[in-house]
């Protein structure tokens, strides 16, 4: 068995390099993984935004490249940058962070949240004191330790120690008051600080992820929890728009509690406790990595009466993706997704820059295998692809005979 001296890891990038995000230096796009210059120990987390990147490693430190109009690199500056550099983070480690569009939220290890970028919409959480920042700037409104954040297209949600879910950013503001009016829109979804989410006090959230305009929740129970758009029938339900926590049926993952959740844009995909995949949402880029099929509902009124003349709703459930049975791992970008499976790589969905690695700018509608890369780590930025891998003998020749068995089963599904 290999030493841990013996390890040796690699950054590799590719997909959308307008801004450098790739931190190859320079700002093509690259649509095969190319290795990226990364001078450091192991690696904790890798994480992307519209276009920039965040490598944090396991002994806290942070390394961003990219897009940095709005400071979303928190280096002080606003100049893109194309390879990575060292991220001053306050004096504290970093154990977590997540990437909105031109936004960073970082979890550190006192469990605050350290947030940079842009606060056009209040995402920072930090109020109207600044329509964006180049530094750190601690959110303040959370009043005990952080244990889970995530970071929306221009909306943030974090949960607390106790298990509160809190909401801030107006990103899914305009989509409220366009779903809910006459009604007034809940303070949660106009909130430029963070403000609790009704609906969970008796649950036990445990994390959460966000969409461009959508919100999930995972609890210590394994119940989903779903708020926010539905325009792409990603909250499984007929209406437009869910303002509060919905949970979502149990029977849709055959009675199995769900143990971990991802969101793109506008698509979920949940592993269950058995290690099912299941995927739901839009899915015209081949974002759901199966054939896209619709279940037909006929909606109901309050009263349960249907209307003579009322149509019928086509709402997209989830349904399994079997080859992603046991994934160790997923990362979800805008449209596009990544997962290790057998410990390989495996890629689907929207590829106009390349970011399914696969050398071509086709849309790939079922997870396949990417290059022979061996990784231990994955993330996904809006339009891009990173994986760290860990290089040892024994590693190879492992890998090698699972991507036989996995490559056969891609062919044959």
């Amino acid at each position: 068995m290999a030493t841990h001296s013996q390890l040796e890891f690699c950054l590799y990038t590719w997909g959308a390099n307008s801004y450098g995000q790739l931190g190859q230096g320079h700002a093509e796009d690259t649509s095969v993984p190319q290795l990226s210059a990364l001078r450091s120990g192991a690696v904790r987390t890798v994480s992307g935004g519209g276009g920039h990147s965040v490598v944090i490693t396991e002994g806290g430190e942070v390394f961003v490249c990219g897009q940095n109009g709005r400071g979303q690199l928190g280096l002080g500056h606003i100049t893109d940058v194309s390879t990575l550099q060292l991220c001053p983070i306050l004096n504290q480690r970093v154990t977590h962070v997540s990437c909105g569009w031109d936004f960073t939220l970082f979890l550190t290890d006192y469990r605050q949240i350290l947030a940079c970028g842009s606060n056009a919409f209040g995402q920072l959480g930090v109020g109207e004191t600044t329509k964006q920042t180049a530094d750190l700037l601690v959110v303040e409104g959370l009043k005990e330790p952080v244990v889970s954040v995530a970071a929306g297209l221009r909306h943030s949600l974090a949960v607390s120690d106790s298990g509160c879910v809190y909401q801030w950013g107006t990103g899914l503001f305009c989509h409220a008051k366009r779903a809910l009016s006459p009604h007034p829109v809940p303070s949660h979804l106009r909130s430029k600080v963070p403000c609790l989410v009704p609906g969970l006090s008796q649950r036990k959230p445990r994390l959460v992820t966000a969409g461009s305009a959508h919100c999930v929740c995972l609890t210590e129970e394994g119940d989903l929890f779903l708020w926010g758009s539905n325009k792409h029938s990603q909250l499984t339900t007929a209406e437009p728009f869910l303002p509060s926590p919905t949970l979502l049926k149990p029977f849709l993952f055959d009675t199995e509690k769900a143990v971990n959740v991802w969101s793109g844009w506008t698509h979920i995909v949940a592993q269950t406790e058995s290690g099912r995949v299941f995927t739901w949402g839009r899915g015209d880029y081949g974002q759901l990595g199966r054939r896209v099929s619709a279940n037909q509902r006929t909606e109901q009124h309050a009263d349960g009466s249907v209307a003579e003349g009322d149509q019928t709703k086509e709402i997209s459930l989830p349904e399994e993706v079997k080859v992603l049975n046991g994934a160790a791992q997923i990362s979800c970008g805008s449209e596009h997704n990544l997962a290790i499976v057998g410990g390989c790589l495996l890629s689907w969905g929207w590829n106009e820059h390349g970011m399914c690695g696969d050398g071509s700018q086709a849309d790939v509608s079922r997870p396949q295998l990417v290059s022979d890369l061996r990784p231990v780590l994955i993330g996904c930025g809006a339009g891009h692809s990173m994986a760290v891998c860990a290089v040892t003998t024994g590693s190879r020749q492992n890998c090698d005979s699972t991507r036989d068995t996995l490559g056969h089963k891609l062919c044959t599904e």
